[in-house]
């Protein structure tokens, strides 16, 4: 399985970036991970609306090959890590090859996002900077497949 996170900007906070270099590393022991950096296209004096259509753009474009879009949101459906360890399952067993998380910027996610989503996920209903997300969800997507693989890294 290939996990496709398409990032709107690089990340700054380079704690932050360490995480999910090192998440990213450990998770490639279990699938393949891709977390192309995009640059946005738009300036400070756009409206909010405007500027989260923009990204929208941007990471439909991106995250069109993949085979499942999973958009995380906070009003998404909430899964334990053993609930997101059985979604990585069945996804494999229904011969999902790409699945593509998309993290929203600094505003989050436009609509358009949602409503093209074949799943909305939230990691939690707690609000995160689109940052921590990154890593967050790197995390989680590791601790799933340990589970999944029977490590000793979740318990």
């Amino acid at each position: 399985m290939k996990f496709l996170i398409p990032l709107l900007g690089k990340t700054k906070e380079s704690y932050l970036e360490n995480g999910i270099r090192d998440y990213s590393s450990r998770l490639g022991r279990f699938a393949t991970v891709e977390m192309p950096v995009l640059k946005e296209r738009h300036s400070l004096k756009q409206p909010d609306e405007v500027v989260k259509l923009n990204d929208s753009v941007l990471l439909l474009e991106h995250g069109g090959v993949a085979g499942l879009k999973v958009a995380l949101d906070p009003t998404g459906q909430s899964a334990s890590s053993e609930e997101l360890a059985a979604l990585l399952t069945a996804w494999e067993n229904q011969s999902v090859g790409t699945v593509c998380f998309f993290i929203g910027g600094h505003l989050g996610l436009h609509r358009s996002v949602l409503q093209q989503a074949d799943m909305v996920l939230s990691l939690s209903r707690l609000t995160f900077t689109h940052e921590m997300t990154r890593l967050i969800l790197v995390e989680q997507l590791y601790r799933a497949c340990t589970i999944k693989a029977g490590h000793r890294y979740h318990k």
